[in-house]
């Protein structure tokens, strides 16, 4: 089904966007940068007439959703209107073709959609990214606050920081909610026409699942978090006793491998048909990393060796990752 994502589309951003801009690189904010910003948009606190630098920039992203940190990145990548066509391109590159980008944050706009299948496509993607790692694994940080100007014969104030916090409650907890044992990101969303939207990746003995789930029905708290987790439970319980019935396909630019089969039909997200190879592809492609010294405490290990998992609708699907994913992030003990 083809859905508005809300924030995980902050997914497809950060893959499209982190290679372009170096992070440490510094900018000082604009009215313009921010002029796009919708209203009720999730803000991390930009200011305008204050520097940032883009891995700040960017923990703002993927702690806080901030709508403002995207509109700042975008300008930065040369306006909104080539990132949402950068993302676009890039959906297709990744052959997320339910994926159609109309603002690069996720805001409700008309015919801006995505679907479980794509998400998942995104956010595998993106976990071969170092700082994508690390950025969707880190729980609190502490941000940049405004910058004040000197008052008129003495020095500036010095900067103060505030701490934000990461917003996926698999990682942090909620009341009623424990953190999910391996969870390692990656990105949640919330919008009126959404409802709430997750993708989450999370390991255990070695296996690596991706979940999404799109607008879940249940009328529990936290419904979208409790049917994620429920989701992981069963695959990595369910990993090697049943029989997959599809697999995730490669980018574009990795060719279209010998051993096409079908996925499912257009209701399953319309992809028609899938590549890959016969899973030789085990190894890992990057190097290991370290988050920084506000990530969770929860040690995540190597590659996919098993599956991923997706919430198409209301179907379950249990996929065979074909597309090597490296060593995910192995984050610091008791935080």
């Amino acid at each position: 089904w083809r859905l508005p994502p809300a924030s995980t589309l902050k997914m497809l951003f950060a893959d499209t966007v982190l290679p372009v801009l170096p992070k440490d690189r510094s900018h000082k904010v604009t009215t313009a940068d921010l002029a796009g910003v919708g209203e009720g948009s999730s803000l991390v606190g930009v200011k305008e007439e204050s520097t940032y630098t883009v891995h700040d920039l960017w923990m703002g992203v993927f702690l806080r959703s901030g709508n403002d940190a995207v509109h700042v990145l975008s300008e930065m990548n040369g306006g909104v209107r080539k990132t949402v066509a950068d993302m676009n391109k890039h959906a297709a590159e990744l052959r997320a073709l339910d994926t159609h980008v109309v603002s690069p944050d996720g805001y409700d706009e008309k015919g801006q959609v995505s679907s479980a299948y794509d998400l998942t496509l995104i956010a595998r993607s993106g976990l071969q990214k170092k700082d994508f790692r690390e950025y969707s694994s880190t729980v609190r940080v502490q941000f940049p606050g405004e910058e004040k100007k000197a008052k008129k014969g003495k020095k500036a104030p010095k900067r103060e920081t505030f701490e934000i916090q990461n917003t996926n409650r698999l990682l942090t907890g909620d009341a009623g909610l424990d953190p999910y044992k391996g969870i390692a990101g990656v990105k949640n969303g919330n919008t009126t026409n959404a409802g709430s939207t997750f993708t989450g990746v999370a390991e255990r003995g070695g296996r690596v699942l991706l979940v999404t789930v799109m607008n879940p029905s249940a009328e529990e708290n936290l419904a979208v978090y409790q049917e994620t987790a429920r989701l992981m439970d069963w695959g990595f319980t369910a990993a090697g006793k049943v029989q997959p019935i599809g697999k995730l396909v490669k980018p574009g630019s990795a060719g279209d491998g010998t051993d096409k089969e079908a996925v499912g039909d257009e209701e399953s997200g319309g992809k028609g048909e899938a590549g890959g190879d016969d899973g030789t592809d085990q190894a890992s492609l990057g190097d290991k990393a370290s988050a920084s010294s506000g990530s969770s405490g929860v040690g995540i290990a190597v590659a996919i060796t098993g599956g991923a998992l997706l919430l198409l609708a209301a179907a379950v699907f249990l996929v065979n990752r074909r597309w090597p994913l490296p060593d995910l992030v192995k984050r610091l003990p008791g935080r």
